[in-house]
Protein backbone atom coordinates (compact mmCIF):
# COMPACT_ATOMS: atom_id res chain seq x y z
CA UNK A 1 0.00 0.00 0.00
CA UNK A 2 1.69 3.65 -0.90
CA UNK A 3 1.21 6.56 1.30
CA UNK A 4 -1.41 7.82 -0.78
CA UNK A 5 -3.83 5.36 0.28
CA UNK A 6 -2.62 5.31 3.34
CA UNK A 7 -3.24 8.71 4.05
CA UNK A 8 -7.01 8.25 2.64
CA UNK A 9 -7.96 5.57 5.12
CA UNK A 10 -6.45 7.69 7.39
CA UNK A 11 -8.81 10.78 6.36
CA UNK A 12 -11.92 8.00 6.01
CA UNK A 13 -11.16 6.73 9.56
CA UNK A 14 -11.11 10.28 10.52
CA UNK A 15 -14.33 11.78 8.95
CA UNK A 16 -16.40 8.28 10.19
CA UNK A 17 -15.31 8.96 13.71
CA UNK A 18 -15.98 12.29 13.61
CA UNK A 19 -19.60 11.21 12.17
CA UNK A 20 -20.10 8.77 14.87
CA UNK A 21 -19.22 11.79 17.58
CA UNK A 22 -21.69 14.05 16.32
CA UNK A 23 -24.06 11.67 15.83
CA UNK A 24 -23.69 10.61 19.64
CA UNK A 25 -23.92 14.19 20.59
CA UNK A 26 -26.99 15.62 21.76
CA UNK A 27 -28.16 19.02 21.61
CA UNK A 28 -29.93 21.09 24.51
CA UNK A 29 -31.50 24.42 23.17
CA UNK A 30 -31.40 27.19 25.87
CA UNK A 31 -33.37 30.56 25.18
CA UNK A 32 -34.75 33.57 26.81
CA UNK A 33 -33.62 36.38 28.81
CA UNK A 34 -30.73 38.67 27.43
CA UNK A 35 -30.22 39.17 31.62
CA UNK A 36 -29.33 35.65 32.05
CA UNK A 37 -27.81 34.79 28.50
CA UNK A 38 -24.14 36.30 29.38
CA UNK A 39 -23.76 33.79 32.23
CA UNK A 40 -25.58 30.85 30.26
CA UNK A 41 -23.04 31.82 26.86
CA UNK A 42 -20.09 31.50 29.04
CA UNK A 43 -21.44 28.18 30.97
CA UNK A 44 -22.09 26.50 27.90
CA UNK A 45 -18.49 27.22 26.21
CA UNK A 46 -16.93 25.42 29.39
CA UNK A 47 -19.70 22.90 29.65
CA UNK A 48 -19.51 21.80 25.80
CA UNK A 49 -15.58 21.55 26.26
CA UNK A 50 -15.90 19.27 29.08
CA UNK A 51 -17.82 16.79 27.90
CA UNK A 52 -18.79 15.19 24.61
CA UNK A 53 -22.27 14.28 25.33
CA UNK A 54 -24.73 17.09 25.15
CA UNK A 55 -23.76 20.74 23.08
CA UNK A 56 -25.41 23.76 24.35
CA UNK A 57 -26.87 25.90 22.43
CA UNK A 58 -27.54 29.56 23.68
CA UNK A 59 -30.15 32.35 21.93
CA UNK A 60 -31.75 35.57 23.28
CA UNK A 61 -35.32 36.58 22.86
CA UNK A 62 -36.60 37.58 26.40
CA UNK A 63 -37.99 36.12 29.22
CA UNK A 64 -41.34 35.54 27.50
CA UNK A 65 -39.95 34.11 24.43
CA UNK A 66 -37.89 31.28 26.67
CA UNK A 67 -40.98 30.23 28.47
CA UNK A 68 -43.04 29.73 25.19
CA UNK A 69 -40.01 27.71 23.41
CA UNK A 70 -39.82 25.53 26.89
CA UNK A 71 -43.54 25.03 26.91
CA UNK A 72 -44.18 24.02 23.27
CA UNK A 73 -41.08 22.10 22.87
CA UNK A 74 -38.15 24.38 21.04
CA UNK A 75 -36.29 24.81 23.89
CA UNK A 76 -35.29 22.72 27.03
CA UNK A 77 -34.44 25.15 29.04
CA UNK A 78 -35.24 28.76 29.70
CA UNK A 79 -33.33 31.53 30.93
CA UNK A 80 -36.14 33.94 32.38
CA UNK A 81 -35.02 37.05 35.08
CA UNK A 82 -38.58 36.98 36.27
CA UNK A 83 -40.96 34.23 37.83
CA UNK A 84 -43.36 32.30 36.16
CA UNK A 85 -46.83 34.06 35.58
CA UNK A 86 -50.10 32.64 36.19
CA UNK A 87 -51.68 33.23 33.13
CA UNK A 88 -48.28 31.14 31.71
CA UNK A 89 -49.01 28.39 34.13
CA UNK A 90 -53.12 27.96 33.20
CA UNK A 91 -51.62 28.04 29.59
CA UNK A 92 -49.52 25.38 29.59
CA UNK A 93 -49.55 23.25 32.71
CA UNK A 94 -51.40 19.92 33.55
CA UNK A 95 -51.97 17.98 36.79
CA UNK A 96 -49.20 16.29 35.50
CA UNK A 97 -47.00 18.57 34.48
CA UNK A 98 -45.77 21.48 35.74
CA UNK A 99 -43.11 23.81 35.41
CA UNK A 100 -39.37 24.09 37.20
CA UNK A 101 -37.72 27.25 38.59
CA UNK A 102 -34.29 26.71 39.09
CA UNK A 103 -32.50 30.36 40.55
CA UNK A 104 -29.29 30.34 38.53
CA UNK A 105 -28.17 33.79 40.65
CA UNK A 106 -29.10 36.78 41.80
CA UNK A 107 -29.40 39.97 39.87
CA UNK A 108 -30.50 43.76 39.95
CA UNK A 109 -32.41 45.89 37.60
CA UNK A 110 -29.79 49.55 37.51
CA UNK A 111 -31.37 52.84 37.33
CA UNK A 112 -28.16 54.73 34.41
CA UNK A 113 -28.74 57.75 33.21
CA UNK A 114 -26.54 59.67 30.60
CA UNK A 115 -23.34 61.10 31.91
CA UNK A 116 -23.79 64.89 31.58
CA UNK A 117 -26.86 64.23 33.56
CA UNK A 118 -25.11 62.31 36.36
CA UNK A 119 -22.54 64.98 36.26
CA UNK A 120 -25.13 67.57 36.86
CA UNK A 121 -25.98 66.36 39.91
CA UNK A 122 -28.73 63.50 39.48
CA UNK A 123 -26.50 60.48 41.36
CA UNK A 124 -30.09 59.23 43.09
CA UNK A 125 -33.61 59.02 42.49
CA UNK A 126 -36.52 58.01 44.46
CA UNK A 127 -38.92 54.85 43.53
CA UNK A 128 -41.30 57.57 43.05
CA UNK A 129 -39.80 59.99 41.09
CA UNK A 130 -38.61 56.97 38.63
CA UNK A 131 -42.16 56.49 38.52
CA UNK A 132 -43.43 59.77 38.08
CA UNK A 133 -40.53 60.03 34.76
CA UNK A 134 -41.79 57.09 33.47
CA UNK A 135 -45.74 57.79 33.63
CA UNK A 136 -44.79 61.34 32.33
CA UNK A 137 -45.32 63.40 35.71
CA UNK A 138 -41.60 64.68 35.45
CA UNK A 139 -40.42 65.81 32.28
CA UNK A 140 -37.32 67.91 32.86
CA UNK A 141 -34.11 66.94 34.59
CA UNK A 142 -34.25 70.39 36.02
CA UNK A 143 -37.35 69.31 38.17
CA UNK A 144 -34.47 66.62 39.59
CA UNK A 145 -31.75 69.05 40.03
CA UNK A 146 -30.02 68.18 36.88
CA UNK A 147 -29.74 70.26 33.74
CA UNK A 148 -32.65 72.34 31.88
CA UNK A 149 -33.31 69.59 29.47
CA UNK A 150 -36.31 67.41 28.34
CA UNK A 151 -36.26 63.55 29.90
CA UNK A 152 -35.36 60.59 27.17
CA UNK A 153 -36.90 57.89 29.06
CA UNK A 154 -35.45 54.40 27.68
CA UNK A 155 -37.87 51.58 28.48
CA UNK A 156 -37.87 47.33 27.57
CA UNK A 157 -40.10 45.60 24.66
CA UNK A 158 -42.64 43.55 25.74
CA UNK A 159 -41.82 39.69 27.05
CA UNK A 160 -38.61 41.15 28.73
CA UNK A 161 -38.65 39.96 32.26
CA UNK A 162 -36.87 43.36 33.05
CA UNK A 163 -39.50 44.84 32.18
CA UNK A 164 -42.65 43.14 33.86
CA UNK A 165 -39.56 43.30 37.20
CA UNK A 166 -39.25 46.85 36.72
CA UNK A 167 -43.06 47.95 36.10
CA UNK A 168 -44.13 45.48 39.46
CA UNK A 169 -42.29 47.19 41.41
CA UNK A 170 -42.10 50.52 40.33
CA UNK A 171 -45.18 51.20 38.08
CA UNK A 172 -47.52 49.08 40.53
CA UNK A 173 -48.24 46.34 37.84
CA UNK A 174 -46.41 44.18 35.52
CA UNK A 175 -49.38 45.31 32.97
CA UNK A 176 -48.70 49.32 33.61
CA UNK A 177 -48.64 51.71 31.15
CA UNK A 178 -45.31 53.87 30.92
CA UNK A 179 -46.55 56.69 28.16
CA UNK A 180 -43.43 58.39 28.78
CA UNK A 181 -40.81 55.66 27.31
CA UNK A 182 -39.48 57.41 23.96
CA UNK A 183 -38.08 54.09 23.31
CA UNK A 184 -38.28 50.67 23.88
CA UNK A 185 -35.00 48.74 23.94
CA UNK A 186 -34.67 45.23 22.57
CA UNK A 187 -31.69 44.31 25.34
CA UNK A 188 -29.62 45.27 28.56
CA UNK A 189 -26.40 46.12 26.47
CA UNK A 190 -28.85 48.84 23.75
CA UNK A 191 -29.86 50.58 27.31
CA UNK A 192 -26.26 50.95 28.24
CA UNK A 193 -25.20 52.51 24.57
CA UNK A 194 -28.01 54.62 24.48
CA UNK A 195 -27.73 56.23 27.72
CA UNK A 196 -24.07 56.50 27.23
CA UNK A 197 -24.36 58.32 23.91
CA UNK A 198 -27.32 60.61 24.24
CA UNK A 199 -27.26 63.73 26.91
CA UNK A 200 -30.50 63.44 28.38
CA UNK A 201 -31.41 60.04 29.07
CA UNK A 202 -32.52 57.73 31.79
CA UNK A 203 -32.71 53.38 31.31
CA UNK A 204 -32.80 50.41 33.33
CA UNK A 205 -30.71 47.48 33.17
CA UNK A 206 -29.30 44.15 34.25
CA UNK A 207 -26.54 44.16 36.91
CA UNK A 208 -23.90 42.27 35.06
CA UNK A 209 -24.41 45.15 32.49
CA UNK A 210 -23.17 47.71 34.59
CA UNK A 211 -19.85 45.82 36.30
CA UNK A 212 -17.64 46.78 32.98
CA UNK A 213 -17.51 49.97 31.68
CA UNK A 214 -18.61 53.05 32.75
CA UNK A 215 -22.12 53.37 32.95
CA UNK A 216 -23.29 56.06 34.89
CA UNK A 217 -25.60 53.90 38.03
CA UNK A 218 -27.49 56.25 40.69
CA UNK A 219 -29.05 54.61 43.70
CA UNK A 220 -32.49 53.90 44.40
CA UNK A 221 -33.90 54.98 47.76
CA UNK A 222 -30.47 56.07 48.89
CA UNK A 223 -29.24 52.22 48.22
CA UNK A 224 -26.65 51.48 45.52
CA UNK A 225 -27.07 48.39 43.69
CA UNK A 226 -23.92 45.99 45.39
CA UNK A 227 -23.39 42.33 45.68
CA UNK A 228 -24.38 42.97 49.72
CA UNK A 229 -27.67 44.93 48.80
CA UNK A 230 -28.93 42.96 46.19
CA UNK A 231 -28.83 39.55 48.11
CA UNK A 232 -30.34 40.89 51.51
CA UNK A 233 -33.05 42.95 49.79
CA UNK A 234 -32.04 46.37 50.66
CA UNK A 235 -32.08 47.54 46.89
CA UNK A 236 -35.37 47.90 45.81
CA UNK A 237 -35.15 46.21 42.03
CA UNK A 238 -33.21 43.19 43.45
CA UNK A 239 -34.68 39.85 42.17
CA UNK A 240 -33.54 36.52 41.17
CA UNK A 241 -32.72 34.88 37.69
CA UNK A 242 -34.20 31.25 36.38
CA UNK A 243 -33.73 28.75 34.01
CA UNK A 244 -37.09 27.35 33.60
CA UNK A 245 -38.00 23.70 32.22
CA UNK A 246 -41.51 22.00 31.84
CA UNK A 247 -41.39 18.72 33.66
CA UNK A 248 -38.49 17.05 34.36
CA UNK A 249 -35.54 18.54 33.03
CA UNK A 250 -34.05 16.02 29.94
CA UNK A 251 -30.89 14.48 30.83
CA UNK A 252 -29.06 17.18 29.04
CA UNK A 253 -30.63 20.14 30.22
CA UNK A 254 -30.33 18.51 33.76
CA UNK A 255 -26.43 18.28 33.13
CA UNK A 256 -25.99 21.76 31.74
CA UNK A 257 -28.10 22.87 35.16
CA UNK A 258 -25.90 20.96 37.69
CA UNK A 259 -22.96 22.22 35.68
CA UNK A 260 -24.18 25.99 36.28
CA UNK A 261 -25.03 25.32 39.91
CA UNK A 262 -21.69 23.48 40.87
CA UNK A 263 -18.60 26.00 42.12
CA UNK A 264 -16.82 26.28 38.42
CA UNK A 265 -20.36 27.65 36.85
CA UNK A 266 -20.68 30.11 39.90
CA UNK A 267 -17.48 30.58 39.65
CA UNK A 268 -18.03 31.92 36.03
CA UNK A 269 -20.81 33.87 37.13
CA UNK A 270 -19.05 35.65 40.01
CA UNK A 271 -16.48 36.76 37.43
CA UNK A 272 -18.80 38.13 35.09
CA UNK A 273 -21.27 40.55 37.14
CA UNK A 274 -23.54 37.69 38.34
CA UNK A 275 -24.06 37.19 41.80
CA UNK A 276 -24.23 33.32 43.03
CA UNK A 277 -26.80 31.66 44.45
Amino acid sequence: MNAESMLWILLLIFVMAGAEGSAREVTVAVSGSSTVMPMAELAAEEFNMLQDDFKVNVKSGGSGVGIVDVAEGRSDIAMSSREIQLAERQRYETPKVRFFELPVGYDAICLVVSPDVYNEGVTSLTCDEVRRIYSGDITNWEELGGPNTEIFAIGRRPGSGTRDTFNEIIMGSKEAETPAVSYDAGESSEVKFSTQRSDNAIGYMGYSFVMKGDAKVIALDGVQPSIESIKSGAYPLARKLYFITLGKPSPGANAFIDYILSPDGQKIAIENGFIPV
